[in-house]
């Protein structure tokens, strides 16, 4: 078994042999059948080659990505970096590819991604993408070379019912499923420090934990679905906060004072929140490039609506913001960062706003 798993994912993992000289040696016993030997090894990484910030593990996995945008592409780093062997797929070729140097293969489909795959992340842009990718594109459907056993990470935005059905239809196969989004943006992924939410059986969690610590602090919240529904409620949080520091920053700068001291008095205060940290600094600084687009949060809040009303639940203020949001995608600030609703809030004001 562990000559089979040296064979097929081992010789990919050049880039990460820069950092872990001694993996194309333990690749090589692998494949020369000496597994005790090998795996001893693998325990035994130099200290003085280690990358600074992913964790280390004795044991290495084959993990399979399925999308590799804005942030797929730092959490597959730091999973090479970290020792994993990695294949990759992305709709759009060429950002699977700026993973090679890493160390990462590229898959040509979904099939062939997950194919010797332990654990399948997923990181797309919305259920409905997963739904296709798993199922519903033929011969290249990921469920077509999914082994039992195999454990899938949907670390994307979808609606907990979508959730839940995946991993019905997964279960069905064999497949055991965990939801597991992700909040903290590029920052968070390249750092690791994402905050990681995740629901599904506790076993499948305890199995995933060591390579969900690579990418930041992952917390089981309960039962499958539950890990989006966490996720829906951070980004409940997420999209009113960037609204309410928006606001008041224009507010400031509209009776006279400068928005960076305003800020910066409001640091350490009630007032004081990553948001106001990161995102109110964009605004002060009128940096609007896409990190986390305004798009994707009013995906999310358009989710989070859906999912209350299933619930017989009133959200007036997520309802309010996610209107705003829509006026922004509306005038053409769809691919900013979220902290590009300050630009929709400063159109609103007319010439004198501007």
């Amino acid at each position: 078994m562990f000559a089979e798993f040296a064979r097929h994912d081992c010789p990919s993992n050049e880039g990460s042999a820069l950092y872990f000289p001694a993996m194309q040696d333990i690749c090589h016993t692998l494949l020369a059948g000496n597994h005790e030997a090998g795996m001893r090894d693998n325990t035994r990484f130099p200290t003085s080659v280690t990358p600074p910030g992913p964790p280390q593990f004795a044991s290495m996995s084959h993990i399979a990505l399925l999308g590799c945008g804005l942030m797929g592409q730092p959490m597959a780093r730091r999973l090479l970096a970290a020792g994993h062997c990695l294949s990759a797929w992305n709709r759009t070729r060429a950002k699977a590819e700026a993973l090679l140097p890493d160390g990462a293969t590229v898959a040509s489909s979904p099939a062939e991604a997950v194919a010797q795959a332990d654990i399948v992340i997923a990181m797309l842009q919305d259920g409905d993408a997963v739904r296709e990718v798993l199922f519903e594109t033929g011969p290249d459907a990921a469920i077509r070379t999914m082994r039992a056993g195999t454990l899938f990470i949907d670390m994307g935005s979808i609606l907990p019912e979508q959730a839940r059905d995946h991993a019905d239809r997964l279960s069905a196969s064999g497949v055991v499923a965990l939801d597991a989004p992700v909040s903290g943006g590029t920052l968070g992924a390249e750092a690791g420090t994402l905050a990681i939410m995740a629901g599904g059986p506790a076993e499948a969690f305890e199995r995933a934990r060591e390579v969900l610590a690579v990418l930041g602090r992952p917390v089981h919240v309960g039962p499958t679905g539950s890990g989006q529904l966490t996720k829906l409620a951070n980004q409940m949080i997420v999209g009113i906060t960037i609204g309410a520091v928006a606001e008041a920053l224009l507010l400031a700068e509209r009776g006279g004072a400068d928005p960076a001291k305003v800020r910066e008095a409001l640091r350490g205060g009630f007032a004081e929140s990553r948001i106001l940290e990161v995102h109110g600094q964009r605004m002060v600084e009128g940096d609007f490039a896409k990190r986390g687009s305004l798009a994707i949060q009013l995906k999310d809040l358009r989710n989070a609506m859906h999912t209350a009303a299933g619930m017989q639940m009133d959200a007036p203020i997520t309802a309010a913001l996610t209107g705003l949001y829509a006026q922004a995608a509306d005038h053409g600030f769809a691919e900013l960062d979220q902290s590009g609703l300050y630009c929709e809030l400063k159109r609103r004001q007319g010439p004198q706003g501007r």
